[in-house]
């Protein structure tokens, strides 16, 4: 994956000219399935796969649900979680991440017993653009579970 893009990108700039839509949106692509072949192999602390730990994840993403946004799709790994969902006119995406981030480190530190950093800082967000792009990342979220090896896992579904 590496690879390609660095070969996409060096073609560009032989070619002396910017990427293409095509190739943009292949890099992307590439990306993430980089991040996610890594965040599905099971790296990292892995408290999400405790179920305590788990319902207080979801339960945080649903809180402020069908008032500051719709969720859509959600699927809580591991190591990570994914959300398809769409936010109400006003609000601010790094606000309502924060908000379930903030509330769900609290409340899972005090369950663990510890004190200090829960989440990574950093988010992977994904602008959905047409339809095709939206089935496809909810499929994609509903399907990340069974695609990591996790059979029957329960933490995964479609808005409320």
């Amino acid at each position: 994956m590496v690879i390609e893009r660095d070969n996409t990108i060096r073609t560009a700039k032989v070619a002396n000219r910017e990427l293409t839509d095509h190739e943009v949106k292949r890099m992307e692509t590439l990306h993430s399935e980089r991040i996610e072949s890594y965040l599905d192999s099971g790296a990292g602390s892995c408290w999400l796969r405790q179920q305590d730990i788990a319902h207080v994840v979801r339960d945080s993403l649903f809180h402020f649900d069908d008032e500051r946004y719709e969720i859509i799709a959600w699927c809580v790994m591991p190591n990570h979680v994914h959300v398809v969902f769409r936010p109400f006119e006003g609000q601010v995406l790094s606000e309502i991440l924060h908000s379930w981030k903030s509330f769900a480190a609290k409340k899972a530190n005090q369950l663990l017993g510890r004190s200090g950093e829960f989440w990574q800082a950093e988010y992977y967000d994904h602008l959905i653009r047409d339809e095709e792009d939206f089935r496809h990342a909810v499929s994609y979220v509903l399907e990340n579970p069974e695609k990591a090896g996790l059979k029957g896992w329960p933490w995964v579904g479609l808005g409320r």
